[in-house]
């Protein structure tokens, strides 16, 4: 893969001299940061480029897209290649989803997919382009690192993102998955999506109870921030926390590395840092978010505010889910948030539930908002092991003239608010179809 960069770094000098460069991102955590990183690199290598934040990659948005200029996708585009081959100009795509399409004459992909490369988020092949460029560019290693938690690829990490994360100049501690490991820990579980811990998070009642528990009491006034727990109180919290799950071998789900990035100057929890920009986005201001990994100050200061707002937003949607009915069958849930949750959160909020200990290792969860004219699925997997939700989805959308992205256990498409009922006919029926075969 290193080698593919190298080519397209030739080859994106070579068109520059000639056409302007419009990159497209997605508006998630690991694209804005890929964005970040690439932006920044096009800059220090005097490019003339714009840059666009985008949820998705709809058929006449491809269309619409120009011809007299090169085409650069960063965590996108690999679903999209049937669309993209009628586009008259080259395009370069920097992604890590899974292609299901041919790949035109008119693409260069740049995947750890088709190179049998270690598994990586589009920030950290971002990172590798801008390294390959100038050594200059290791100040943005950071930005790699929280766009690798934002995707989750953090447990089980190959070479080149041990290079990264020296780089980055990243500390690395083993502890309890929750985050801002270096906020208060009341705070911290009152407002914990991931995991998700029912009666605890958004109740400080339920909070102060399971510190209780825990026998975690406040020292000079406050309590104590994860990184500062002992052993033996690390250990009494994931106790307490455990005793709320109805999952099997929960507790290996709870314990991880925190990674703590220098960011303005101080060392910050990457998933804070992960989740602060996936909030700004899912809040509409992608471009705050942005500004905020490019280092403005203005742009932090707003998205800190932004973020106390989605969590409230966050917060109030999982209590819908919790007290909203939904139809389940033989291991899958689908719930119809229809206009009760952001269509920009949904697939957040289908990715906490699924981390929780509600449901069992395996469940489906597939989750509905609308957008507009339009309704959002995001379908994920609860645990680690089940079936291919990116497959299920796509038998289902297939039939109704749609495409779908994203992995095996966390896929997402839209259909119309017209398919809505025969959606969800055609999606029980797969799923039951599916799970009596296993």
């Amino acid at each position: 893969m290193l080698n593919k960069i190298k080519l397209a770094i030739d080859r994106i000098n070579e068109l520059s001299k000639s056409k302007n460069l419009r990159v497209i991102s997605h508006y998630d955590t690991d694209g804005i940061t890929s964005a970040a990183i690439f932006s920044r690199a096009l800059q220090r290598w005097h490019k003339k480029f714009s840059l666009h934040i985008v949820k998705g990659m709809e058929e006449d948005f491809i269309k619409n897209l120009p011809e007299n200029e090169v085409l650069i996708f960063l965590d996108l585009a690999s679903g999209s290649l049937n669309t993209l081959q009628n586009k008259k100009t080259e395009i370069f795509i920097f992604d890590h989803h899974e292609i299901i399409q041919e790949i035109p004459s008119n693409v260069t992909m740049i995947n750890p997919l088709t190179s049998n490369f270690e598994p990586m988020s589009a920030a950290g092949i971002c990172y590798l382009f801008a390294k390959s460029l100038s050594s200059e560019n290791k100040d943005l290693a950071s930005l790699a690192i929280i766009g690798m938690v934002g995707d989750a690829l953090e447990k089980d990490l190959g070479k080149v993102y041990d290079e990264i994360l020296k780089d980055a100049e990243a500390m690395i501690k083993k502890g309890l998955l929750l985050y801002p490991s270096t906020r208060p820990l009341d705070k911290a579980l009152e407002y914990s999506s991931n995991p998700y811990i029912p009666g605890v998070t958004g109740s400080y009642k339920g909070v102060l109870d399971l510190l209780r528990e825990a026998n975690i009491t406040k020292k000079e006034g406050r309590f104590k921030a994860l990184y500062e727990l002992t052993e033996e109180e690390m250990s009494s919290l994931i106790t307490a926390i455990l005793l709320r799950s109805v999952r099997e071998k929960k507790g290996a789900d709870l314990i991880g590395n925190l990674y703590l990035v220098k960011f303005f100057n101080k060392l910050e929890d990457a998933r804070e840092f992960s989740a602060l920009i996936n909030a700004c986005s899912r809040m509409d201001c992608s471009s705050v978010s942005l500004g905020f990994c490019l280092g403005n100050k203005k742009c932090k200061e707003e998205a800190e505010r932004i973020y106390i707002e989605y969590k409230q937003h966050l917060v109030a949607a999982l209590k819908y889910i919790e007290e909203s009915e939904k139809i389940s069958g033989k291991d899958y849930t689908i719930i119809n948030a229809r206009n009760k949750i952001k269509d920009t959160i949904i697939g957040t909020v289908a990715s906490i539930i699924s981390h929780s200990p509600v449901y069992s290792e395996g469940t489906i969860i597939v989750a509905l908002a609308y957008n507009e004219d339009k309704i959002k699925v995001s379908a994920r997997i609860a645990g680690k092991e089940g079936r291919n939700v990116r497959e299920v989805l796509n038998k289902v959308v297939v039939q109704l003239g749609g495409e779908v992205g994203g992995h095996p256990k966390a896929a997402g498409c839209l259909i119309s608010k017209e398919q809505e009922e025969a959606f969800i006919e055609e999606l029980k029926k797969v799923l039951d179809n599916e799970l009596i075969k296993i």
